[in-house]
């Protein structure tokens, strides 16, 4: 079982904002692969609903794709209870100190000040679980980050961030087939020119 975990705050209200970016690249996936993301994943503290996923064969592997269902800072809760060993867990998040468009993979390492990420580290407890991070950053970034992060993309950002978010399914399928170190070789830093 592969599992990738796109992280993002649920909702109309934060869909196409720069937190979301995980969101997006897992329904990119689910575009290309005709999966419907609607099985339920339940908090087993509670049963309250904390994730949502669904599921595609790639040859003799099976991918699941989840997208949590709490807010960004309590994404760990849909990984209480894990069907996957840690190295096949792949989550994706968004990261203001790219470049716009960047893509950086990791085998593991810290959550950088994610509270997404360092909800799911959190409930892993450890830091070796590998992750894909989108860069949503600009040149000068806002005092606010806060703001920044839930603030949707300009128009002369969305044709570079829609071939980023492509690019990164693509670092996706590449993780699950031929593993991390293949996918950091072929899609670490690029940055797509917009023209």
């Amino acid at each position: 079982m592969n599992l990738i975990v796109g992280l993002g705050n649920p909702g109309h209200t934060f869909s196409g904002t720069r937190h979301n970016v995980g969101f997006d690249v897992v329904q990119q996936l689910a575009e290309r692969h005709g999966v419907a993301i609607e099985q339920r994943v339940v908090n087993p503290d509670d049963g309250r609903p904390a994730g949502v996923y669904g599921e595609y064969q790639d040859g003799a592997e099976t991918v699941r794709l989840l997208m949590p269902l709490t807010m960004m800072n309590a994404s760990g809760e849909a990984l209480k209870r894990l069907d996957a060993p840690l190295d096949r867990v792949l989550i994706i998040c968004d990261d203001v100190n790219l470049p716009l468009g960047a893509l950086r993979l990791r085998p593991q390492g810290s959550d950088g000040g994610h509270h997404g990420l360092a909800s799911c580290l959190q409930v892993l407890a450890t830091d070796a679980v590998p992750r894909l991070r989108i860069g949503v950053g600009t040149e000068a970034l806002p005092s606010d980050l806060n703001q920044f992060v839930l603030s949707r993309f300009a128009s002369s950002e969305r044709p570079q961030m829609q071939r980023a978010l492509e690019q990164a399914a693509d670092a996706c399928e590449t993780w699950v087939r031929d593993g991390i170190e293949a996918a950091m070789n072929r899609y670490n830093a690029k940055v797509q020119d917009a023209t």
